[in-house]
């Protein structure tokens, strides 16, 4: 018989209370970034708020990775082994990790992910990390299933990949404009979203082909509808995007997918969740009332229209009718939706998205706080649902994992056991003079050793097995009941499975036997590892010697494509000559195109 697939769902923490609550939404693990090592600086958090999260969501089997995930330069390798070693003392359960350099520190054994940020793209490339001793790769985003699959189907090492969230339109690891235009490198966790800009489109003559458009920023991940999928392709752990994320978001979203996975593992029993217990959630989630430019799953199923959201990099939201009249100061629509007083209110026209408030909504009437410039006709979305974010900022869930307790008298006095759902117990004897009972004491005793309170336990059965009826007094058996819940609390710290793994030396060769600045090398040990796995390293990172007139992005989003000018598309040309140019008042950027690897190219025209 096939083994059942453990499947983990992967929630973004932007600090402990967002992981808390990420974990009570229904999370299977949860990842957070260190202070300092993250890919997203804005991100940080300290050891000793890490270590709280740990605790907290051991209690549910639920893991912590830890992101350490940037590039590193000689002198932060003492600080990063330290660092690990701390993370390992407080039970982290991996550190996700992009420099391979830390592969050559002195490590305790504690797992190491692959972040994507080391360019998951190739069988190849996942096949050298499983060798290298990772126990988990992160794929690119821009993967789709059946090459997902592929990858699945030569490889034994569990599989992460990204489902929901905001999409960077380079391969992730492999774009250099932040750097080289800011200064802030993504590779260390500074990206300026370069890419979030408006541009003008100018071809080699000077024509301006499309002006003032936001023409690398894509809409946002969402592979919702893909999910059994991906699990079919041997994804083993979904992950949504969104350390920078507050807590409203997280609640939604986990509770999305959390909700849709249980529903596949009723008709699935192939595959089981990662963690314990069961999330009560008291809101029905709508991926579309929190952030989003749109939706998308990218590449998932293939090179499709309308990935990109050119008229804004903001928030767009949830469609939710048109205009139908203006006044003086309202306006009407046509929708279904009930709007409600401080809606966030939007719309697009010749000058990208605009919005309002609603200061007062009457029926389908809205009066604004202030009218906007907008047109009979016009689509209108709500980017801010006042009343579903401010029921978010309230309790919205808890977790309780299933116990039984089995009561029984003995010679000495009575014996209690409580067991849970994943077969932890805890026995608890007391010596206590019997006294008949003058009327039934069953219901009392179920009543007493149910409450279980604010705790992570559920009494779901409680076995009574006496000879007779014998009295406890309510206050016995509430003391009885806090000694059960507290000794397996105990147990099930005790009994956590923490996976380790000793890294060991390794010298198989990697794909690539030369690496550009392409490869991130920015120190001594990344330069060891890659001589030890027979690779010559050609140019430093980009970050300590900026490369001239080279690519700064690589990405499968493509203009040409996008503009309806792709050649395996149409024998349609446009009427305008190659190369194309991105540009604003900063900056000057050309555009090559990869035809056969379908793959567009972006570098800054005459880097000084």
């Amino acid at each position: 018989m096939k083994t059942a697939r453990t499947i983990e769902l992967l929630a973004p923490a932007k600090n402990k209370e967002v992981g808390k609550e990420a974990i009570l939404h229904g999370a299977d693990a949860v990842y957070i970034g260190i202070s300092g090592f993250s890919a997203r600086a804005a991100a940080g958090n300290s050891i000793e708020d890490i270590a709280e999260l740990i605790q907290f969501a051991h209690q549910f089997n639920a893991r912590v990775y830890v992101a350490l995930n940037t590039i590193l330069y000689d002198s932060e390798l003492p600080e990063v082994e330290k660092i690990i070693w701390e993370l390992y003392r407080i039970n982290a359960d991996a550190v996700i990790v992009q420099d391979m350099g830390i592969l050559q520190l002195n490590l305790p054994p504690i797992p190491l992910h692959a972040s994507t940020q080391t360019d998951n793209r190739s069988v190849e490339k996942v096949q050298f990390l499983e060798k290298a001793g990772f126990t988990q790769v992160v794929l690119a985003r821009e993967l789709s299933i059946g090459e997902i699959s592929e990858i699945s189907s030569q490889t034994n090492i569990p599989l992460e990949v990204f489902v929901h969230g905001a999409l960077c339109v380079s391969y992730s690891g492999q774009c250099y404009i932040s750097q080289a235009v800011t200064g802030r490198s993504a590779n260390r966790g500074e990206c300026a979203q370069i890419c979030r800009l408006p541009f003008d489109l100018e071809d080699a003559d000077g024509k301006i082909i499309k002006k003032n458009a936001h023409l690398l920023s894509l809409k946002d991940f969402n592979q919702y509808n893909n999910l059994e999928k991906l699990l079919d392709a041997g994804v083993s752990s979904l992950k949504i995007e969104g350390r920078l994320k507050d807590v409203t978001y997280v609640k939604n979203v986990v509770s999305a997918y959390r909700l849709l996975l249980d529903e596949i593992f009723k008709k699935r029993p192939d595959f089981i969740r990662a963690s314990s217990g069961k999330s009560i959630i008291d809101f029905i989630p709508d991926l579309s009332k929190s952030f989003n430019r749109g939706f998308t799953d990218y590449f998932s199923n293939g090179r499709q229209h309308d990935i990109w959201s050119f008229e804004s990099p903001k928030s767009i939201g949830e469609f939710v009718g048109t205009v139908k009249k203006i006044d003086k100061n309202w306006l009407s629509l046509k929708t279904k939706f009930i709007l409600n007083n401080g809606d966030g209110l939007c719309f697009i026209d010749k000058n990208g998205l605009n919005g309002f408030r609603v200061n007062r909504a009457d029926g389908d009437r809205i009066f604004p706080a202030e009218m906007p410039n907008i047109n009979i006709g016009t689509k209108v979305y709500r980017n801010y649902d006042h009343n579903f974010e401010t029921r978010l900022t309230k309790k919205t869930a808890e977790r309780k994992i299933l116990a039984n307790i089995v009561i029984r008298e003995i010679p000495i006095g009575f014996a209690l056991q409580i067991s849970d759902e994943d077969n932890n117990s805890y026995t608890l004897s007391s010596n206590f003079e019997k006294q008949s009972a003058q009327k039934p004491q069953q219901e009392n005793i179920r009543t007493q050793l149910s409450k279980t309170g604010n705790t992570i336990f559920e009494i779901s059965k409680i076995s009574i097995d006496f000879s007779q009826e014998w009295f406890l007094p309510s206050s016995l058996l509430g003391e009885w009941r806090k000694q059960l819940i507290s000794g397996l609390l105990s147990v099930r710290k005790i009994n956590y499975k923490q996976e380790r793994k000793q890294l060991q030396p390794t010298s198989h060769t990697f794909p690539e036997k030369e690496l550009t600045y392409l490869g991130n090398v920015a120190n001594s040990n990344s330069r060891s590892f890659y001589a030890q796995h027979h690779t010559k390293i050609l140019q430093p990172a980009f970050e300590q010697v900026p490369q001239k007139n080279v690519p700064l992005m690589f990405t499968k989003h493509c203009i040409k494509f996008a503009l309806g000018w792709c050649p395996r598309e149409t024998k349609n040309k446009p009427d305008s000559r190659e190369p194309y140019y991105l540009i604003n008042q900063q900056n000057k950027f050309k555009l090559t195109f990869d035809c056969k690897d379908c793959e567009m190219q972006v570098s800054l025209e005459n880097q000084q």
